[in-house]
């Protein structure tokens, strides 16, 4: 653990990869997911692929439920009382109670008088949209900031990161109710694949793009798109993340990248079981951050 008194933390649905969540000294607390009437932990007793096993062989369809109040003081609980302050990003408030909840426990843990300090930031985004702000922040704690100066900074930065993913087939988002029946019929009919983009302005999802074609084909273009529509990409990170996908893809996919723009890492990660639960299968997105001098959302 770091020398200094922050601890920097995410909910699990931020799909920051092992490697990464090593080298930022990252924690993480787990989603609930209810699968046949049993309560799981995100990623630490139930895996993506068994969920989607469960759905295909018997129909069992997961739901998700977000971390309560309780679980976070709990969990903040002895850091804050050995003083240590916390940076702790949560999915978007737009799609989840997760952040109230964050927000609540802080106040909470504040009024018991605990001498550390827990900063819940609302990332406007989801997965490794997440992920971007998890390794700014550990940036800055590097950097020596301190915790109440970084939670601005991120507060102030979540224009800029983007997220969007395309979905292979709407029937898992039918079945859990997400979309109609006749949407996913006729999408499936005329080869029809979704582009769901993260409004960075407060969190909300909603369709953007509708490309036809191979899911190769539907990815290239995709990836072409998502680069060029921003004049101000920064290089140092982006991420390749789905809930699954085949290693031809997802190399294809990097290839993509790599032909149209250098950068200093490009990262594959898994989607954590919250986020594949409601997209389905054949899941992929390219997310990054656009520099600070833009001026252009989604």
């Amino acid at each position: 653990m770091p020398d200094h008194k922050i601890i920097l933390s995410a909910d699990s649905t931020c799909d920051l990869g092992e490697e990464l969540k090593a080298r930022y000294h990252v924690h993480y607390y787990p989603f609930h997911i209810i699968l046949e009437e049993k309560d799981y932990q995100d990623n630490v007793d139930i895996t993506v692929n068994e969920i989607f096993a469960a759905y295909h062989r018997r129909k069992a369809l997961p739901r998700t439920a977000a971390i309560n109040m309780g679980e976070y003081i709990d969990y903040f609980q002895g850091w804050v009382s050995e003083g240590w302050d916390v940076i702790h990003l949560n999915l978007g408030g737009a799609i989840s109670s997760a952040h109230k909840n964050c927000l609540l426990a802080a106040e909470e843990l504040a009024r018991s008088g605990a001498p550390g300090r827990v900063y819940p930031i609302d990332s406007f985004s989801l997965s490794t949209g997440i992920a971007l702000q998890v390794i700014d922040a550990g940036d800055m704690i590097a950097e020596g900031l301190p915790a109440r100066e970084i939670a601005q900074r991120l507060q102030d930065n979540r224009s800029h990161i983007h997220a969007s993913f395309i979905l292979d087939t709407l029937d898992f988002m039918r079945a859990g109710g997400r979309c109609s029946t006749v949407a996913a019929v006729g999408a499936n009919l005329l080869s029809l694949k979704p582009c769901i983009e993260v409004d960075n302005t407060n969190g909300s999802m909603h369709v953007g793009k509708k490309y036809r074609g191979s899911l190769q084909k539907v990815l290239g273009a995709y990836v072409k798109d998502k680069l060029a529509q921003y004049e101000d990409v920064k290089r140092d990170h982006i991420f390749i993340t789905y809930s699954t996908i085949s290693p031809e893809l997802e190399q294809y996919v990097r290839e993509t990248i790599q032909s149209l723009m250098e950068f200093g890492e490009i990262h594959t990660t898994r989607a954590s079981c919250t986020i594949a639960s409601h997209c389905g299968p054949n899941t992929l997105g390219i997310l990054f951050e656009t520099k600070r001098s833009s001026g252009r959302h989604i």
